[in-house]
């Protein structure tokens, strides 16, 4: 049942004042329903990888040239989605770390840092006693 206009209002207003009064859940709430999506999306791009690498397999098979073609541009295309998917982020937690005060800063950090500084800096933020 879809929302009447001033129930639709009355909701924008709300996720307006969200927003505004604390940023931190609001984005948390957005970003766990996209972290939902990017999980269907992988989870359906490895299901049609492996139809992919059977179609390709069988073009092999049945000596059709084209066949193992269809498949392994189907194997290309999910493989595409994974990585998109996998990039967008595929759990509800936020990776880049909240802002630290000086007390246990051993230089600037970087929120969107490679896999190997983002382990250095939690492994950082152990030793200094933090919480994860």
């Amino acid at each position: 049942m879809p929302l009447s206009d001033e129930e639709a209002r009355l909701l924008h207003q709300l996720e307006q004042s969200l927003a505004a009064e604390d940023p931190d859940f609001a984005s948390t709430l957005r970003g766990s329903k996209q972290a939902a999506r990017n999980r269907k999306v992988a989870v359906a791009s490895g299901l049609g990888f492996f139809v992919g690498l059977i179609v390709l397999f069988s073009g092999a098979l049945l000596a059709q040239t084209w066949l193992g073609v269809v498949g392994f541009v189907i194997m290309l295309v999910t493989a595409y989605l994974f990585v998109q998917a996998w990039r967008g982020g595929l759990t509800g937690t936020d990776e880049s770390p909240a802002p630290q005060s000086a007390k246990g800063s051993s230089g600037p950090k970087q929120s969107g840092g490679s896999f190997v500084d983002r382990m250095e800096e939690r492994w950082q933020r152990r030793q200094d006693g933090d919480e994860i």
